[in-house]
């Protein structure tokens, strides 16, 4: 006899050991006795769950990453890229969370999937590439919208890659190689033009005041007497002998006088 109560006394122990849990502090327990779920999740900290007649599931409050597969998305401009991204969620109901839904992972991996091939479709290529943060955004709301039903949160939604065909990489080289192109002859033409108007300017300027041509045409001089040439052929205005013109030709009317 007393052998029997010694072992039922230690079967107790084991099954209160054994109903015996330990939640962290980012988990809760969702506790289902008799196939009725409990009014509120359990934990953190030590909590008792006594098997047959209840069973728990732990849900984590911690925020999820989950990277979704490349998809193949035809642009509203018929270009066929791939696109993958990562989406940022957590669970704030832990109770819809296992009720609403049989598996919360697999069905916002999936949810997410789908909205990014619907959404994609709709916008054109240079959108997709440029304007990132909106579809980002857009995304987000919707995912949040929809996995709301179920307790979870979508606080971040990432476009990772976009994968281009090698035609249209090419093309898009070619186009930005173009564009390069188009932006230096407008430089090129920007400065002739501003060339143009200074030189316009100090042709005017010259035409005012002679002496400022003979001025540049003796610092050219100069300029030039500093290299090695060895010979040098200049062109000299007749600028330089109009006072001694002129004064050969009042010496002359002075004689005839």
């Amino acid at each position: 006899m007393p052998n029997v109560l010694l072992i039922i006394i230690i079967l107790v122990v084991l099954y209160i050991l054994s109903a015996i849990k330990i939640l962290r502090e980012y988990e809760r327990g969702v506790i289902f006795r008799l196939g009725r779920v409990l009014s509120e999740p359990k934990g953190p900290g030590l909590i008792l769950v006594f098997p047959p007649i209840d069973k728990m599931v732990k849900v984590s409050l911690r925020l999820v990453t989950m990277d979704v597969p490349p998809q193949d998305i035809i642009t509203r401009d018929n270009v066929s890229v791939k696109v993958n991204a990562v989406i940022y969620f957590r669970v704030m109901h832990p109770l819809k969370a296992v009720i609403e839904v049989e598996n919360y992972l697999f069905a916002t991996s999936q949810l997410a999937q789908t909205t990014l091939r619907s959404v994609l479709g709709q916008v054109e290529l240079d959108e997709l590439l440029a304007a990132r943060e909106k579809i980002n955004r857009h995304l987000q709301e919707i995912l949040d919208e929809h996995t709301d039903p179920w307790g979870i949160k979508v606080v971040t939604v990432e476009i990772k890659h976009v994968d281009l065909p090698q035609e249209m990489q090419r093309a898009m080289a070619k186009q930005a190689e173009a564009e390069r192109e188009r932006r230096a002859k407008i430089i090129s033409a920007e400065g002739e033009f501003q060339a143009a108007e200074k030189l316009a300017a100090a042709a005017e300027i010259i035409s005012k005041h002679p002496m400022a041509l003979q001025m540049r045409f003796l610092q050219t001089l100069v300029e030039i007497s500093a290299e090695n040439a060895s010979t040098t052929v200049f062109p000299i205005p007749l600028e330089f002998f109009r006072p001694f013109i002129e004064a050969q030709l009042k010496q002359e009317g002075k004689l005839k006088e």
